[in-house]
């Protein structure tokens, strides 16, 4: 391949704009840095493209080797955005000239490293493989689809071979799929399988199916505006034909996907549609929002930093191993405290329920996040704070790592119900989309996300300001429940207990601080009813 002469002249214009920006901003020379990947390493006359953004921009360009941009791209750039990824998962890039596939698993030491040495590079780009679909005899095309389908499962044998986790993944989905799958009550899979694979897709081409996804999604409106971090089921995001006919037959603007990414669509699902032959297991694909240049910059940070939880950096705590570089909230003994609050808080979950795999503030990692917004805002309108905490939940720090659709959906809901989910028509829709983005990962999450804000409400009543100390809340207050099963009712029962020392319950009256839960568990106003209910009892503090 070759760059045309006027494109050659584009990219040198466009850079050179781009690096007046950054000047302008005050960005040293030595912290500007451009990558080039695929279309580069390919080209016959990529010398005369560096030559002319030399002179254009005065600046010189990384062509990245594969190995290279598989560790910034598939691998750190689509990573990134997340805590970890504990259990594993097939990392795909697709971008314009190529696309990579590899395996992540954060528990593994040197697991970047790893991933970028055993990627496998297909020169099966979304902008290349559409010059082809169009421009090429049939022929060539099926010729050009049948590479694409070997080269796809060459790649996912050779990791298969190197990660022994992803072998045991697909073997264990393969015993299971043997199995008669449950159903729910519309006939449907009542969900994806526990031995399947989850799949996160970076790149522009992946993005643009995660958009039309979205665009079709049964939650409608989608309550949140990025596609970064969107999750679906492996059976949704098999509905290939669904979506090209959306593609040819929808007229207007589909969010999220430009009119050149519309033209490149067909191929877009060529790559998909191979990768689903390859890895019919899929159990969750997420789509990240990462590129190379998330991955460069994550990869410049120390590694204690890039690998340390970043909701605990977004809630304003230091990170270990840097206290001294301070936060935004504190140190060392703010965070002692957040650790109490939420110990405290989990006193009210039953000692006989296991919630560990039930998306939650705490499964999740959003404990600090949520124990840092349980006390702002006091004095302001509890109404007005519920809208709030929905529409913040949704809107705050777009990029920040951690802040997936789903723990964005469950922080929503839970601060929401800490300030007693009383919502003026405008933020129904909202609440309900949310909650619904919940329900489709578990169904119970709804009323846990319930449950935790109005113990938390709770505990403002009682400690009205952020503790000063362990010990003034340890001494102050704790919560204490357990679960029993009604047969006949087909209802669990909670029995809250809270313990409350003596000068802290002056002025408080008890059916205020019941009042706080009275809604949990209460058949709701869209018709639905939560499988379990509560009854609080307050008890002096020994």
């Amino acid at each position: 391949m070759t760059f045309p002469a006027e494109t050659i002249a584009q990219v040198a214009r466009t850079l050179a704009r781009f690096r007046r920006i950054a000047v302008s901003y005050g960005v040293p020379p030595a912290h500007f840095s451009v990558l080039a990947t695929e279309a580069m390493r390919r080209a016959a006359n990529a010398r005369e493209m560096l030559t002319a953004i030399r002179e254009a921009a005065d600046i010189g360009v990384h062509v990245l080797a594969p190995e290279v941009e598989t560790l910034f791209g598939a691998v750190m750039g689509s990573r990134s955005a997340f805590v970890d990824i504990s259990r594993g998962g097939l990392f795909l890039d697709l971008g314009g000239g190529s696309v990579q596939m590899t395996w992540v698993d954060t528990r593994l030491p040197d697991y970047e490293i790893a991933a970028a040495l055993a990627g496998e590079s297909m020169p099966f780009g979304a902008a290349r493989l559409i010059r082809v679909l169009e421009g090429q005899p049939e022929e060539v095309r099926a010729q050009e689809k049948q590479r694409l389908n070997a080269s796809m499962q060459s790649a996912f044998a050779k990791l298969c071979d190197k990660f022994p986790a992803l072998a045991q993944a697909k073997a264990e989905h393969e015993a299971s799929a043997t199995a008669a799958p449950t159903t729910n009550g519309a006939g449907t899979s009542a969900g994806p399988v526990a031995g399947g694979i989850d799949a996160y897709l970076c790149g522009g081409g992946f993005r643009g199916y995660g958009c039309m996804l979205q665009h079709n999604d049964p939650i409608q409106p989608y309550p949140l505006p990025s596609v970064g971090t969107y999750t679906v089921t492996g059976d949704f995001f098999k509905q290939t034909e669904k979506m090209r006919r959306v593609n040819s037959e929808h007229e207007g603007k589909i969010y999220g996907i430009s009119k050149r990414r519309r033209q490149q669509f067909p191929a877009i699902i060529e790559v998909v549609e191979a990768f689903i032959r390859t890895v019919p297991h899929l159990r969750t694909v997420t789509f990240c929002g990462g590129s190379n240049r998330d991955g460069a910059l994550l990869m410049k940070l120390p590694k204690s930093v890039r690998e340390s939880n970043p909701l605990e950096a977004l809630a304003g705590f230091p990170i270990q191993g840097h206290e001294d570089a301070g936060g935004a909230g504190g140190g060392k003994g703010d965070m002692a405290v957040a650790q109490a609050v939420l110990r405290t808080l989990y006193g009210a979950v039953p000692v006989n329920v296991d919630i560990s795999r039930t998306p939650t503030v705490f499964s999740l990692g959003l404990g600090p996040l949520f124990a840092r917004q349980v006390w702002i805002h006091q004095g302001e309108d509890d109404d007005a704070n519920a809208s709030y905490a929905l529409h913040e939940a949704v809107t705050r720090d777009p990029s920040a790592p951690g802040l997936t659709h789903l723990a964005r959906a469950v922080l929503g809901l839970t601060t929401c119900a800490r300030w007693g989910s009383n919502l003026g028509p405008i933020d129904v829709q909202l609440y309900r989309n949310l909650k619904g983005l919940v329900a489709e990962a578990r169904q119970e999450s709804v009323f846990w996300a319930e449950y935790l804000g109005a113990v938390a409400a709770v505990m403002v009543d009682l400690v009205p300001a952020w503790p000063k100390s362990v010990e003034e809340l340890e001494s102050t207050l704790r919560f204490e429940a357990t679960q029993t099963a009604d047969p006949d009712k087909r209802r669990a029962s909670i029995e809250l207990t809270v313990h409350v020392a003596a000068g802290a319950a002056v002025g408080i009256d008890p059916e205020d601080v019941k009042g706080r839960l009275s809604y949990v568990g209460k058949k709701r106003k869209d018709g639905t009813r939560p499988d379990k209910k509560v009854t609080v009892r307050i008890q002096a503090m020994k």
